[in-house]
């Protein structure tokens, strides 16, 4: 058994430890060259230290394996890995010839080009991408220390966001995956968040897209219209228990591919990481990534 270690912002070998007691892996640290020189891959992080490595990860096919260790473990969670002991144990069972390996989907991001401009570069994400109110949160909860954004980061930075925080003008246009098929309209009007998911929840535990899964071919579009403040303010924690899907301002569906513009360009991200600015088309890749898990 050859495995390879990633290790996110603040981890070393020493969080290997438990892994290298549960197997005989010869062990290398860093993404291996090519798929003939590892067996399976360990990322040691959170959801941004994954999304940095996916398009390396998926290109090498390799079964890969997430140890929660960041500051939000929304694929980890979506992959019922809720703790290290989980993958601990994930990997054991792996190691012995008894573990399980899921193909799941991953979404794909690439910016659009006016005619004649060279076409940007695409970013594969695990979880949750979009607009709005939730860039301005990602973007406060990145500037915190390590230990604020593992304690709460999302919610700390909340009320600063919304100091100066205006509804974008956005279009929202969704269909099939093929691409000769026509996109319809499904939001076009101011919006507080439009957001792209793969995954239930975003922020550590946010349950943005309650009915997402990871291998259903599909992504879940939540798309929240304009409302004010206080109300924004008060009715933020419904996200958590995914009862925002009642309110009247909420747009759900779901969707294999989307278009979404907005007036003016808009920064997009995903998995809390920086992705490219609006117009932008997102697409689901099926069955894109191998991963170890405990449970199916």
């Amino acid at each position: 058994m050859r495995a390879a270690a990633i290790f996110g912002l603040g981890l070393s070998a020493k969080h290997l430890e438990p892994f290298a007691r549960n197997s005989e892996a010869a062990w290398r640290f860093g993404l291996p060259g090519s798929a003939n020189q590892a067996d399976a891959i360990l990322v040691f992080g959170g959801d941004g230290t994954v999304h940095r490595h996916l398009a390396e990860v998926v290109k090498l096919e390799l079964p890969v394996l997430v140890v929660p260790h960041g500051s939000g473990n929304d694929f980890a969670r979506a992959l019922k890995l809720r703790s290290v002991d989980d993958s601990v144990e994930a990997w054991r069972r792996f190691a012995s010839g008894q573990g399980k390996v899921r193909l799941i989907d991953l979404g794909l991001i690439s910016p659009v080009t006016p005619p004649g401009e060279r076409t940007g570069t695409s970013t594969f994400f695990c979880c949750v991408g979009g607009v709005g109110l939730d860039v301005e949160i990602a973007r406060r909860a990145n500037q915190l220390s390590r230990w604020r954004r593992r304690h709460g980061g999302y919610w700390l930075s909340l009320p600063m966001a919304l100091v100066g925080f205006e509804p974008l003008p956005v279009t929202v246009e969704a269909g099939q995956q093929d691409p000769s098929g026509a996109l319809a309209t499904r939001h076009n009007g101011p919006a507080v968040i439009a957001a792209f998911a793969n995954t239930p929840t975003y922020g550590d535990g946010i349950r943005i897209a309650p009915h997402a899964r990871l291998d259903d071919g599909r992504l879940d579009i939540c798309v929240v219209g304009s409302m004010t403040r206080a109300r924004l303010l008060r009715l933020f924690p419904s996200v958590y228990s995914g009862r925002h899907l009642s309110l009247p301002e909420v747009n759900y569906f779901q969707a294999e591919r989307l278009r979404l513009e907005t007036e003016k360009p808009s920064e997009v991200y995903a998995d809390g990481e920086y992705v490219c600015r609006t117009p932008v088309e997102v697409r689901v890749e099926p069955a894109a990534l191998r991963v170890i898990v405990l449970t199916d």
